[in-house]
């Protein structure tokens, strides 16, 4: 009874300390499973730059507008995985320095001022990025009309307007990038060569010495004839340290590779479906609808001149001296079976000058800026001035402050109804068009050469692996992956005769692997493994089902030897062997008084060297020799040396002569040369300096 007593009068304390661990289980919980923390949400924590934080949607942003930009820069559509890879990295580099570059640019209060800023855009210095956008190319200077036609019509620009923002974006950019350049040039400027750097570099380049060694190679011990011993691995690392320094964890696994590229069958089966659609091709009446409706690659129909349509030189050869309606195919090529078929051609001007006037329709109406053009045009046939009218009416305004001109161009550099409009057109038509842009009023100003142009429609049938052939390759690699353990992927992989693969020192974010494009899922799978694990499923990327066995982690910070062993097992093998070429070598040169006489005796012959430099130390036929040339200049002539370990193997030489340079005349020039060298190498050893001091912390692994 005094136990039940007991219970009942604290009964209300051991329930709420019960709820408490409760509670606190469920929060710990969570935090674990989410990888937070529960002071602070980091689900959008893409990395830390010395103690700031870089969000995820900052950084997709950026993308966004670098993904724009180089877009537009390549005249490019989607991009191909790989180019989406390097944007993300470089705006992850970029988005980096300028965390960076902010603390130090704040630690030293530096600023660009309101006169700097405005002076940048449009004063008598402005802007390189302003230079090129705005910049005349005949004269390399700015276009001030162009430049105030700009910012006119972006001060009477609606306040949600788009430009508004760009411009915004642009600007702030500029100003960060002019602040980093402040603060460059603060470091720079601090950099001085003197007379005795100057003087060493200038002999380093002239003087010359002539000297003849004998060489025991590594290679003529065998391996076989040699012990190494962990000593001789530890005595290795511990002297070059410093040298693996990893700057970010980086993993490696090996890999086989299932092929489910399309059998015999499927191939055959597939050209028949080809051969099918070749007959429905031919009767077609309307080739564009039928590319959109039966092709893998919806590609429009265009007039492009020979060698331009994308096709291979034979088929492209036989499609432009065919008559209109001509089908060719089914023909195997990059992947697919295609099928051309020749919709029209016509012989057309190899360039055409030509200027316009833009209409907005959005604002007005598709039939009131059909209006608006036809008035503008009885205008222009009523003797106004094309020019004038294009800079009053005209909305393309970089074209409108040059009278609506265009320049001259050839096929591809506009949109195909604009483009067809004047092609097919004579000198002096003004001619109405309507295209994504607006409404347009083009004269054709001049038409020069001719040449012939086709529209060619190709049908794509993609050579493809049936369900059948997948499911049966699929069987195979899951029975593989059902064999595994932690210890036995290399042995199940020969006995399957699978050739294993290895993927060395992947990082975190990497999108491709060696033999495999598209292997960002795999590489996200080794980044959540532990080292000896096996893939957890089967990954599919293209015809190749794969599966994976992670080796080995690198993790970022100094590495440990068992991470370098095998990376540095030739340079150790290498020492061990000196030690028996070195015996062998002192054992030749006890006695002997001539070089000569120590080759003999080492049974190698003697090489001469004639006119080496000390910054060029390469033995003409091996390797560059940095020890055995830095002992050389600093020897005695006709003194033999101590055996030296190289590169290649181990030497003993003997200076003939020294050849010393005239005196350094000109020191100005010189230091002019070094501390020259020493700016284009500053900008980014300052960065990589400050970079390793902020700690920077990568986490996108998690997102990527």
């Amino acid at each position: 009874m005094g136990v039940m007593g007991f219970l009942r009068e604290r009964m209300g304390k051991i329930l709420a300390i019960c709820i408490g661990f409760s509670l606190l289980a469920f929060i710990v919980g969570e935090v674990v499973r989410s990888g937070g923390s529960f002071f602070k949400d980091d689900r959008n924590l893409l990395g830390e730059v010395g103690g700031e934080k870089i969000a995820y949607d900052d950084f997709t942003k950026k993308v966004d507008q670098n993904s724009a930009q180089f877009r537009q820069q390549a005249g490019q559509g989607a991009l191909s995985p790989q180019i989406v890879s390097y944007v993300q990295g470089f705006t992850w580099d970029q988005m980096v320095r300028e965390a960076v570059m902010q603390k130090e640019v704040d630690k030293l209060d530096l600023i660009v001022g309101d006169d700097e800023a405005k002076s940048m855009v449009s004063g008598s210095n402005p802007n390189q990025q302003i230079v090129q956008a705005f910049g005349d190319p005949k004269t390399g200077q700015v276009d001030k009309n162009k430049l105030n036609t700009f910012l006119n019509n972006l001060a009477s620009s609606k306040a949600d307007d788009p430009l508004r923002q760009q411009w915004a974006d642009f600007l702030t950019q500029m100003i960060e990038a002019k602040l980093s350049e402040k603060y460059i040039s603060l470091v720079t400027n601090s950099l001085y060569v003197n007379s005795l750097e100057a003087k060493d570099a200038y002999e380093s380049k002239n003087k010359l010495v002539n000297f003849k060694y004998v060489l025991l190679d590594y290679a003529s011990v065998p391996d076989s004839k040699i012990n190494i011993t962990a000593d001789d691995y530890q005595s290795y690392y511990n002297e070059h340290k410093t040298e693996f320094k990893n700057p970010q964890e980086l993993r490696t696994f090996d890999y086989v590779s299932f092929n489910a590229s399309p059998s015999k069958a499927d191939s055959a089966a597939i050209k028949k479906q080809a051969e099918k659609l070749a007959v429905d091709f031919k009767a077609s009446t309307n080739d564009s609808l039928f590319v959109q409706i039966n092709a893998q690659t919806k590609t429009p129909l265009t007039f492009q001149h020979k060698g331009r349509a994308g096709l291979d030189p034979k088929t492209d050869s036989i499609m432009f001296s065919s008559p209109n309606g001509f089908v060719y195919g089914p023909f195997l090529s990059n992947g697919s079976y295609k099928i051309a078929k020749l919709d029209d051609a016509h012989t057309e001007p190899d360039s055409v000058k030509a200027r316009h006037i833009l209409i907005d329709e959005k604002t007005i109406g598709h039939d009131k800026a059909l209006a608006k053009a036809d008035s503008i045009k009885k205008l222009i046939e009523g003797g106004k001035s094309f020019a004038e009218l294009a800079n009053l009416y005209s909305i393309d305004k970089s074209s409108a402050v040059k009278g609506g001109e265009l320049g001259t161009f050839a096929r591809g550099a506009m949109v195909a109804p604009f483009e067809n409009a004047i092609f097919s057109g004579k000198k002096g038509d003004l001619k109405i068009v309507t295209t994504q842009f607006g409404v347009h009023l083009i004269e054709i100003e001049d038409q020069k050469g001719s040449a012939k142009v086709a529209k060619i429609a190709v049908v794509d049938v993609p050579l493809k692996a049936t369900s059948e052939t997948q499911t049966n390759v699929y069987s195979k690699a899951q029975g593989f992956l059902g064999s595994l353990t932690k210890e036995n992927f290399d042995g199940q992989a020969k006995k399957a005769g699978l050739t294993k693969k290895t993927a060395a020192d992947v990082n975190s974010i990497a999108s491709t692997v060696v033999g495999v494009e598209s292997a960002r899922e795999i590489v996200r799978w080794a980044f959540g493994a532990a080292k000896g694990d096996f893939s957890d499923k089967v990954y599919i990327t293209g015809d190749q089902y794969i599966i994976a066995h992670l080796v080995q982690i690198k993790p970022q910070g100094t590495l440990s030897l068992d991470d370098v062993k095998k990376q540095i097992e030739p340079m150790v093998k290498n020492r061990v062997k000196a030690k028996l070429l070195n015996d062998k070598l002192q054992a030749a040169l006890n006695g002997s008084s001539t070089i000569d006489q120590v080759g003999q005796k080492a049974g190698v012959k003697v090489a001469p060297i004639q006119n080496m430099v000390f910054a060029n130390p390469v033995i003409p036929g091996s390797s560059a020799e940095y020890k055995l040339i830095g002992t050389v200049f600093g020897s005695q002539p006709n003194k033999l040396s101590k055996p030296v370990e190289g590169q290649q193997g181990v030497y003993v030489f003997v200076v003939d002569s020294f050849i010393n340079p005239a005196p350094l005349a000109n020191a100005v020039r010189e230091k002019q040369q070094l501390g020259q060298a020493e700016l284009q190498r500053a900008d980014s050893q300052i960065f990589d300096a400050l970079k390793d001091k902020a700690n920077v912390k990568d986490y996108r692994a998690k997102f990527l």
